[in-house]
C-alpha cells in the first residue's frame, strides 16, 4: 500500500489532537475542533473492525478525510478505503446529494487507491435515509454507509453490491448489547461466514 501522509504534523490521535487542542487553546465550539475530533473518532472506533486509517484531512484532500485499507479476512493485503465523515448537526439530514460526493471522491483518490480494489464509506452521524440507500445501490461504484455517533458508537453499517463483489461476501451485520458506558442500548457487531468477527 502507498505512503499515506498524515493531515498534520502536530496530532495522528484522538488523543493528541485534545493535547494539542488545549495547549493552544482551540475553540471546543469551531467546526475545526468538532470536524476534526469526529475524524479521529471514527478512525479509532473502525480500528475494532480491523480497519487501518490515516487522518489526511487538508486543504486539498478533495473531500477524502480518511486514507487506508480494511483488514479483510480472506482478503489478501486488505481492501484499499477512503472515507468521508459529515458531522451533521441541527436539522440536517444525509441525504443522496451525499453518495454524489462520495463518487466524485473516487476521482481524487491519490493514485495507489486508484482502480478496481478501492471501496469508499461514507461515516455520519445520522442514519442513512432512503435516498441515501437507493442512491447508493444504484452506484456502479464499491461503497458503503456507516453511522458513527460522535461518541463513537456504530449504529449502522450498510454497503452495496459492487462492495460485496470486492471482498464483502462473507461479511454480515447483527447488531449485539453496547457496554455499559455507552448511551445506546444497542449497536453493530460484524460477522464473518454467521460468526463474530473479529474475534475477541
Amino acid at each position: 500500500m502507498p505512503l499515506i501522509v498524515g493531515g498534520s504534523d502536530k496530532h495522528d490521535s484522538l488523543q493528541s489532537f485534545l493535547d494539542y487542542a488545549q495547549q493552544t487553546d482551540l475553540d471546543r465550539a469551531s467546526t475545526v475542533f468538532s470536524g476534526t475530533h469526529y475524524e479521529y473518532t471514527v478512525i479509532e472506533t473502525l480500528t475494532k473492525f480491523k480497519f487501518d486509517l490515516t487522518r489526511t484531512g487538508r486543504g486539498s484532500d478533495r473531500g477524502i478525510d480518511l486514507l487506508g485499507q480494511w483488514n479483510l479476512p480472506e482478503t489478501p493485503g486488505g481492501l484499499r478505503v477512503l472515507v468521508q465523515c459529515k458531522l451533521q448537526t441541527g436539522t440536517n439530514k444525509a441525504g443522496p446529494s451525499l453518495i454524489r460526493e462520495l463518487e466524485g471522491a473516487f476521482q481524487g483518490t491519490p493514485s495507489g487507491w486508484r482502480g478496481t480494489g478501492t471501496m469508499a464509506l461514507l461515516a455520519s452521524t445520522r442514519e442513512a435515509t432512503k435516498g441515501i440507500r437507493e442512491a447508493m445501490t444504484r452506484s456502479r461504484w464499491p461503497m458503503g454507509f456507516l453511522n458513527v455517533t460522535p461518541d463513537g458508537s456504530v449504529q449502522q453499517f450498510l454497503w452495496n453490491h459492487s462492495a460485496t463483489e470486492k471482498g464483502l461476501e462473507g461479511m454480515g451485520v447483527a447488531l449485539r448489547h453496547a457496554p455499559s458506558k455507552s448511551a445506546y442500548a444497542q449497536e453493530v457487531a460484524l460477522m464473518w461466514k454467521g460468526r463474530p468477527w473479529p474475534k475477541s
